[in-house]
């Protein structure tokens, strides 16, 4: 079953688009991408989610990280 969002494709591929220009615009490595990348979702899990419910959000994300690259290798 597809997993359904509040937020709109549109809203999504635009903020995307907004995180990625700079690394893009400067060319950034994809190692340090990665890296900083996964700062960014450690940061918004550490200031946006409670202590006690981190550690299942952090697997939960992971699962779908981990799924996200399986279906695009189909």
């Amino acid at each position: 079953m597809p997993i359904v969002s509040k937020y709109s494709q549109q809203q999504q591929d635009q903020l995307l688009e907004e995180v990625l220009a700079p690394l893009e615009n400067n060319q950034v490595p994809v190692d340090l991408c990665m890296m900083t990348l996964g700062n960014a979702v450690s940061n918004v899990i550490n200031r946006g989610i409670s202590a006690d419910k981190r550690e299942a959000v952090a697997e939960q994300f992971s699962r779908i990280l981990l799924q996200s690259v399986q279906s695009s290798k189909k």
